[in-house]
């Protein structure tokens, strides 16, 4: 039986909407990070629809770990942006991804405020709003680029994303924003950013493997901060929207950080 992956994300994104501006429990997680009874709430709810329609695939849940035994294991973070929720800002997501191997077969990450979801099954990338679905196109044209600034910070002290709102080129050429927040990474997809970078990524993650592939999909270029393929010993993440964005924040990056080009400057 299919399951549409891009429904999967809109059944989270309805429990989060429904949690939106009423009382919660927060769960401690440790360092600062907890969750909240929205965020277990929306993960029931895309776990409940996956184990009627897939029983034997495996769940990966941020709020419940790892459940199954399948080859294919489904990666879902139910409220991404849990502290924004919780401090009654709307900017959040719902991802969730398809994963076989070291594969991501589909993705989706759903905006439970603006009643859309981007999403892709492997070949091509779309946005569903309205039940009408548009291909995604990503731009540079914006300038924009929005920052993951929350800690740990594993590439510091040689870098930091911090560092880099410090360089005069970056002001120069690019306007940043700060969301905490994967929807971004779709947003670089869709053209309304021209890029998303993160110095805490590492591999994989139930966070970002929904908006990496839906970046990638849409033909964004999707890297680590040294412009190299992304692999579970990466520091951090780069995602822009076309081949020159990310050339001009590789340089700024090679610039602003310790190792220079000998280690964030030299490729595009």
């Amino acid at each position: 039986m299919m399951v549409d992956e891009g429904g999967l994300a809109v059944a989270g994104a309805a429990v989060v909407r429904e949690w939106f501006g009423r009382p919660v429990s927060r769960v401690d997680k440790g360092g600062g990070d907890f969750a909240t009874s929205a965020d277990i709430a929306a993960e029931e709810a895309v776990v409940a629809v996956l184990r009627a329609e897939r029983p034997g695939d495996s769940v990966l849940g941020e709020e419940s770990g790892l459940t199954g035994s399948g080859e294919r294991t489904w990666l879902v973070d139910p409220l991404c942006g849990t502290l924004n929720f919780a401090a009654g800002t709307t900017m959040v997501a719902v991802n969730v991804a398809l994963r076989s191997g070291r594969d991501i077969l589909a993705a989706a990450s759903a905006d439970p405020f603006a009643d859309e979801v981007f999403w892709t099954g492997g070949e091509g990338a779309f946005r569903r709003h309205a039940g009408v679905d548009e291909p995604l196109r990503p731009s540079g044209g914006s300038r924009l680029v929005d920052l993951n600034l929350d800690p740990p910070f594993p590439s510091a002290p040689g870098f930091r994303a911090v560092d880099l709102l410090a360089h005069p080129g970056f002001g120069v050429s690019f306007s940043p924003r700060v969301l905490s927040t994967t929807l971004p990474l779709a947003w670089v997809a869709a053209g309304r950013r021209a890029a998303y970078l993160s110095d805490g990524h590492r591999d994989w993650t139930v966070h970002s493997a929904a908006g990496i592939t839906l970046c990638r999909a849409a033909g964004c270029v999707v890297t680590d901060l040294a412009g190299q393929p992304l692999h579970s010993a990466s520091r951090g993440l780069l995602a822009a929207a076309d081949a020159e964005t990310h050339a001009a924040l590789l340089a700024l990056i090679g610039e602003s950080g310790e190792f220079g080009a000998i280690s964030f400057g030299q490729s595009a």
